[in-house]
């Protein structure tokens, strides 16, 4: 793996700098993350993983990490008890499924439902397969699953479904603005 600049990088795995990674470090949408990590001050750094990452397992094994430290972002249209929806984003360890209907009894709302595809990528920047939790388009209101606190790293998408970020789970609370919740 390599970092945003095509660098090899010693604080995570590493993998040999391609062109494919110097390539994906000019997204528009990983340079928006970098951009949103540099703001915020967080201390992770963007990673590139070379070849296709099919999904949470697969990338915490090019990762040489535990499956419950990659976080999955997905955003839901979240209605309240008087009907009236908007976004949510839940960033929720892989490690297990998000229960729509524990989290709508913990924020109080009356139902969940997946965004689809393509009123994702419009509201955040971003394919729904790679998500981030920053850089978005327009703020979201956002919950960060509490199982990612027993992690002393966790790794999102970065705007892209080859690039993550590392970062902590306090960290990623600040960061996101996030609400703390069990989510699974």
């Amino acid at each position: 793996m390599s970092d945003d600049t095509g660098a090899s990088t010693t604080n995570g795995p590493t993998l040999p700098s391609t062109t494919d990674s110097r390539q994906l470090s000019r997204d528009p949408a990983v340079i928006r993350v970098r951009q949103a990590l540099l703001e915020q001050r967080a201390t992770g750094r963007t990673f590139a993983i070379r070849g296709p990452a099919q999904g949470p397992a697969a990338t915490a094994a090019l990762l040489g990490v535990d499956v419950s430290q990659v976080a999955r972002t997905t955003v839901y249209r979240a209605y309240d008890l008087d009907r009236q929806q908007s976004p949510l984003l839940v960033v929720a360890s892989s490690g297990h499924d998000v229960d729509t209907v524990k989290l709508c009894e913990v924020l109080d709302l009356a139902h969940l439902e997946l965004l689809e595809a393509n009123a994702v990528e419009q509201l955040t920047g971003f394919p729904v397969d790679g998500i981030a939790p920053v850089g978005l388009r327009e703020p979201i209101e956002t919950v960060v699953d509490v199982a990612l606190s027993r992690c002393v790293e966790v790794w999102v998408t970065a705007g892209h479904p080859r690039a993550v970020f590392s970062t902590t789970y306090g960290e990623l609370l600040r960061i996101t603005a996030g609400h703390a919740a069990e989510v699974g």
